[in-house]
């Protein structure tokens, strides 16, 4: 089976400036991904997309094979992700005159996977031959069942979920993960004819907390800085 990773890394970052190309554990972020993609042995092609030409130049230097222009409307704070993959993918094809059968694209800002996730996932996902995508994520530190509330047109709390029995102790309720923006992989048709990650028949690879962390603010760069630092794997 043909497989291509794409790793879509925008220049826009509000939470953290430049986060894509900022330096950890002695490396761009973008290039730990890079690297892992490499060092897993799955792929064909590793191509990278970007609006920015900064983020492009440090992806070339870190050995992805094809680098894709990302247009204005496709690097907006607004953009969904689907748009951006479906993109890079078909740009991708375009120029090396090819197909890919699977798509697995991970997030340049989820650096603290291992490459046994990308194996496995990959293996999860192909041996489940009826499954349209799959996602990674996390066991949840709150639940919908037991203590996540939202606030009602009243202006009060009330538990996001729930059942028909009174819950008591977490445990007693049913398993609920947090979305990691880590791994998803996606077959070439049901990709290009998606609007949603979520499917019908969509599989979920868990990953513990600790290779969790997606990097959205400073404090979410400083626990993956601590964490790469302390594994000392991404140094």
């Amino acid at each position: 089976m043909s497989r291509i990773c794409t790793i879509c890394a925008r220049g826009g970052s509000k939470g953290v400036k430049n986060k894509n190309i900022r330096m950890l554990a002695g490396k761009p972020l973008i290039a730990h991904s890079i690297q892992q993609a490499k060092q897993s042995g799955l792929f064909d092609v590793i191509a990278v997309s970007s609006d920015s030409k900064d983020i492009l130049a440090v992806a070339e230097q870190y050995g992805a094979d094809v680098l894709v222009n990302r247009p204005y409307e496709l690097a907006t704070d607004q953009t969904a992700k689907l748009p951006v993959i479906q993109h890079c993918l078909t740009t991708v094809e375009e120029k090396l005159g090819r197909q890919f059968e699977l798509i697995v694209d991970l997030d340049a800002t989820s650096p603290l996977r291992l490459i046994e996730d990308i194996v496995q996932s990959v293996q999860l996902y192909e041996e489940n031959i009826d499954a349209d995508n799959l996602i990674s994520g996390a066991p949840s530190r709150r639940s919908p069942y037991f203590n996540l509330v939202e606030v009602n047109s009243e202006g009060y709390a009330r538990l996001s979920k729930r059942l028909d029995k009174i819950i008591v102790r977490r445990q007693d309720v049913p398993n609920c993960y947090d979305m990691n923006a880590s791994i998803y992989i996606w077959k070439r048709a049901k990709l290009l004819n998606s609007k949603s990650v979520f499917q019908a028949k969509t599989l979920l690879y868990v990953m513990p907390e600790e290779r969790s962390i997606d990097i959205d603010s400073e404090i979410d760069f400083e626990f993956v800085s601590f964490l790469a630092k302390k594994r000392g794997e991404l140094s």
